[in-house]
């Protein structure tokens, strides 16, 4: 029996619509891709952030202990993307120099908020005896490296030792500044993503842990 090829055409392009689907974000990225997203910053404007805003997730406070504000994650192209944005007098054979295929990262970063129950002041007793006075002290603007921070990639978890972070104040016109939380940022090897979801999960180890879900299939 003959298959007319134009039988098979729908059912290859749906093959390969459902395979495509189900692995990680575009890595390594075509040069075409990367002129794709140089194009796509040098924009600036509300397209290039409604593209950016898909890979951030944006989370409500907790009922106690810090609140994780958002969790952001960049996939090379996104980053390509943010580049290109960031630049003035920026090619797009510039672009494609910048850019290196072999070492593709993705990038995330956490943003962290002081809560009520976990604020900037910190009551402990002023000594070591049971019935000392309570006394306060300033919350270390480094609170954010004793988490612990994690990524899934389905089932295979890589751990985060050493974070990159700064503190984040609100200061007011009298020159006085107060701790708000922090923005934490690290990076991955993007060879490391291959299935089509990736989990964050950031521990304060003083409340319950915080699981984002990204859906990588979705993102370019």
């Amino acid at each position: 029996m003959r298959f007319s090829t134009r039988c098979l055409a729908p059912v290859l392009a749906a093959f390969l619509l459902l395979t495509s689907s189900a692995f990680a974000f575009d890595s390594p990225l075509s040069d075409q891709a990367v002129r794709e997203a140089y194009f796509l910053g040098q924009r600036r404007d509300e397209s290039m952030a409604n593209i950016l805003n898909k890979y951030t997730r944006l989370l409500s406070p907790p009922d106690s202990g810090p609140q994780i504000f958002s969790v952001t994650f960049l996939t090379p192209f996104a980053l390509v993307v943010q580049q290109s944005s960031q630049h003035v007098n920026y090619s797009a054979q510039q672009a494609e120099k910048d850019h290196h295929a072999d070492d593709e990262i993705v990038a995330i970063t956490i943003q962290i908020l002081l809560t009520q129950s976990y604020g900037a002041f910190i009551t402990r007793p002023t000594g070591p005896r049971s019935g000392s006075p309570i006394g306060i002290q300033l919350r270390n603007p480094d609170f954010w490296k004793d988490f612990n921070y994690s990524v899934f990639d389905d089932e295979k978890e890589f751990k985060v030792d050493s974070p990159a972070g700064e503190p984040t104040y609100r200061c007011d016109g009298d020159g006085g500044c107060n701790l708000t939380g922090a923005t934490v940022h690290f990076q991955l090897p993007a060879k490391l993503f291959v299935s089509g979801d990736a989990t964050v999960e950031i521990d304060p180890k003083v409340a319950d842990p915080t699981f984002v879900d990204f859906d990588l299939a979705s993102l370019r």
